[in-house]
């Protein structure tokens, strides 16, 4: 995630808080012993479990823009869905708990300061009985019930939604398009998995949004199918792995050192050296504390030698603080940065722009065996295109576009021959029009990424992959359209704890194309917990991304996930632009553990006190968490 001068990150999904189950997914999952622990009594849990919605209405137009479901028994469906559940919302009224809360105080103010707060049975109520569209309404009622530890009675909330309002749009806080259908049945999807004692499962079920690629909401076309939620045994649960060796290929793309393929089933596969790579990558970019480009006293990692030991000092010189104590004692030398990656299990890292320490980096790959993800801003945040960071980067002038054509030449022409670079990666969030037109010419800026990919497979003799940086799947359709050069569609996004649900589904359905997640991540900072309860959830977060990127790869769900960037190593302290503090001011609404993003946190390691800045990491859990995955 890279900063703009005005803190604007452009589109993220804003749903404020998605629950973090403290277990493992791993094959048995939660069903260890792990049980619903609610945190207080629903009145009335419904007489059904899985509601057969068949019996009480009619569906029509199943997966077509003219889907609708027709309730024609609301007293019978209110009663099988039980309290706060569409069309039972308000029998919370008559809730003794309601009458209670109510008459003491606690339900008072709007109910959109009813989501963050780690008061579940306020929330529910405020939302349950909130005057808001039905649909928004249904999705915070079913988030405060997941919360809470009513996960059964969350699922019946979320798939109501799917069922009733699948068409529902809200807006995040940057006042871009959400689509909270999507989100409910990847909700479900993903609870069932996490609790897989409930033995439920989604068959089917999609919610498609032709036209929900841009921020007018007018051209929106849904195509609707919510699916059948069904018991099934424990063995039906997982879906088995579609065996992609024994499948013919139908496209090859790269050379013998790197090399796409895609076979029948459509799955993608990365192959190094003719083995399976799944990209394990972390945004590797260390900085000292007190430094910060808006002053233009950052550093470059790559040269920083700050003890004059003749060596880079991130790289070798870094040691963990395993006591937390922020002095290094006799037992913690120096181990270096590139060990730590090597031991959790990275294999890749992403260089934003360039690099300019080529022995590093083939130290990095003969010592540690990781690769590089070697990128060129194409003009975002104003660089490499010659134009002034007010005006912005016009991807329609020519004079520009020659001035980025030679940054991009420089950059490969001086590593092309490298063994270590494994793909070339193309901007960083362009789309959203920082410091440049992107935003406002996307037909253009598509077009030039088009026009960058063809140049680099012109002076590149090895045929590495090109990849876009995308943010989200904003004007997804514009780049299917302009892009065919573009060998691989990244996307920098932030969904939730849930993983990144129906984004692997809308790309394979716009684009032929594999998918890397060129960053994700979570803070390690929550205003309403302690410092080991924040990791936790951290932690928790970033596993269950990693398991969604794994669930999609080849063979797997939709198959084209190639793999995935954490973001990022370290914690950064000058993204709030007060460099010399490690800042828990809030930045923006999103779906992290407090609903908000505190991007000063977002490391898996910590520079601790920073008083041994830039050497000292305290590993956090997600270092751990990952170390599980990425090396089992």
């Amino acid at each position: 995630m890279r900063r703009d001068r005005d803190s604007i990150f452009g589109f993220r999904f804003s749903v404020i808080l998605a629950i973090f189950v403290s277990v493992l997914i791993t094959g048995c999952g939660p069903g260890n012993g792990f049980k619903e622990a609610p945190s207080f009594k629903l009145a009335n849990r419904g007489s059904e479990d899985i509601v057969n919605y068949k019996k009480y209405g009619e569906f029509e137009g199943i997966g077509t823009e003219n889907y609708h479901y027709i309730i024609e028994d609301q007293a019978g469906l209110s009663k099988a869905v039980g309290e706060g559940i569409y069309p039972n919302s308000s029998s919370v009224l008559r809730c003794p708990g309601y009458k209670e809360f109510k008459q003491q105080g606690r339900l008072k103010g709007q109910h959109w300061d009813f989501i963050n707060k780690p008061e579940y049975q306020a929330n529910f109520y405020k939302w349950a009985t909130a005057s808001e569209d039905r649909g928004i309404k249904l999705f915070y009622t079913a988030l405060a019930l997941e919360k809470s530890g009513h996960i059964k009675h969350a699922i019946k909330a979320y798939y109501a939604l799917c069922v009733n309002f699948p068409k529902t749009i809200g807006w995040t806080y940057w006042h871009t398009p959400w689509y909270a259908g999507q989100v409910s049945m990847d909700k479900v999807r993903f609870l069932c998995k996490q609790y897989p004692e409930f033995g439920w499962k989604l068959y089917g079920g999609y919610i498609i949004v032709k036209g929900g690629y841009d921020d007018n909401v007018r051209n929106d076309i849904f195509i609707v199918n919510p699916g059948q939620l069904v018991k099934v045994k424990r063995s039906q649960l997982f879906d088995k792995r579609r065996d992609v060796s024994k499948q013919k290929v139908i496209k090859s793309t790269g050379s013998e050192h790197i090399k796409l393929l895609q076979y029948e089933d459509k799955s993608w596969q990365l192959l190094v050296d003719n083995k399976p790579y799944i990209i394990k990558g972390i945004a590797y970019e260390p900085s000292k504390i007190g430094q910060t480009p808006d002053q233009g006293t950052l550093e470059d990692w790559m040269q920083q030698d700050n003890n004059r030991n003749s060596k880079v000092d991130a790289p070798y010189d870094a040691w963990a603080d395993k006591n937390r104590n922020n002095i290094q004692d006799a037992d913690e030398r120096e181990v270096g940065d590139f060990h730590l990656l090597w031991d959790m299990g990275c294999n890749t890292i992403r260089i934003y722009h360039h690099a300019s320490n080529m022995p590093l980096l083939r130290d990095l790959y003969k010592n540690y065996g990781i690769m590089s993800l070697m990128g060129d801003f194409i003009g975002a945040y104003a660089i490499g295109s010659g134009a002034s960071w007010y005006k912005g980067t016009d991807y329609s002038d020519p004079l520009q576009q020659q001035n980025m054509l030679d940054s991009i030449k420089e950059m490969v022409d001086k590593y092309k021959d490298e063994e270590y670079v494994l793909m070339w990666v193309l901007g960083n969030e362009n789309n959203y029009g920082v410091a440049n037109n992107a935003k406002k010419d996307p037909v253009s800026y598509y077009k030039f990424v088009n026009k960058a990919a063809e140049f680099i497979k012109s002076i590149d003799p090895h045929k590495r992959p090109v990849v876009i940086c995308n943010g989200e799947v904003k004007f997804l359709d514009i780049f299917a359209k302009e892009c065919p050069s573009v060998d691989v569609f990244g996307l920098n996004s932030y969904r939730g704890s849930y993983g990144f649900g129906h984004l692997w589904l809308t790309v394979k359905n716009e684009v032929d194309k594999p998918v890397i997640i060129t960053e994700y991540g979570c803070p390690a900072y929550n205003m309403y917990a302690d410092r080991e309860q924040s990791e936790a959830e951290q932690a928790e977060f970033l596993k269950n991304c990693w398991i969604d990127i794994i669930s999609n790869s080849d063979g797997y769900g939709q198959g084209n996930s190639l793999g995935g960037v954490l973001f990022e190593w370290v914690d950064e302290w000058w993204k709030a632009y007060e460099p010399s503090l490690h800042d828990t001011k809030p930045l923006w609404a999103g779906s992290f553990p407090d609903g908000w993003m505190h991007e000063e946190w977002l490391g898996i390691t910590s520079q601790g006190s920073g008083n041994d800045s830039p050497y000292q990491r305290v590993l956090r859990k997600a270092y751990y968490e990952y170390k599980k995955l990425w090396r089992d």
